[in-house]
């Protein structure tokens, strides 16, 4: 006889590739992702950044932080500029990460949203599967098994891919900015 007993729903869902997840496996590297995120900085910039943030690391532990996101394609050479006989690279983050807590009584307020959101995105992702569900699960076909999954969700993954890539589409065509600041 069991001593306690949940039927325990899926709450959080992370999608990323196995590279960029030991990528973030060090806070640090969060951190520079987000310092990244809205400036270009060298090694120098960053390392300043994240004593003034109380991460108090040597300039080659940085610059081997950068290359990890660099080598998992979460960061980027934005610039190149000569200075001094050599060469100084400015890097920029492609990733964002959020890590935030939501306060205790945002289900409850956020109820009405999160339902009107789901009939709205049912009616979309039907739309969409309409649409191109020969590509999506072609695609799914191609894909390779998670390394750490026992079963395959592959169909729920392109699904939650697409909707992150058109949040970063409206997002960088400024569409995003424009409907948060219509909402305020």
């Amino acid at each position: 006889m069991a001593l306690f007993e949940s039927d325990v729903p899926i709450r959080e869902v992370v999608t990323t590739d196995p590279e960029k997840a030991k990528a973030l496996e060090n806070d640090v590297r969060a951190k520079i992702l987000d310092m990244l995120a809205d400036e270009e900085m060298t090694i120098e910039g960053i390392h300043k950044e994240l004593q003034r943030r109380g991460e108090d690391k040597a300039e080659t532990t940085v610059r081997h932080h950068v290359n990890v996101l660099k080598d998992a394609g979460m960061v980027e050479i934005a610039r190149l500029e000569e200075a001094g006989g050599g060469t100084r690279k400015y890097y920029k983050s492609n990733t964002r990460v959020f890590s935030y807590d939501l306060p205790e009584d945002s289900d409850q307020t956020l109820s009405a949203a999160q339902d009107h959101t789901t009939e709205e995105l049912r009616t979309l992702l039907t739309s969409l599967y309409e649409a191109h569900g020969d590509d999506i699960e072609a695609v799914a076909e191609e894909l390779k098994p998670c390394e750490y999954c026992a079963t395959q969700h592959y169909e729920e993954f392109l699904l939650r891919e697409l909707l992150n890539r058109a949040l970063l589409d409206l997002n960088e065509s400024g569409a995003l900015d424009e409907i948060v600041a219509g909402g305020e």
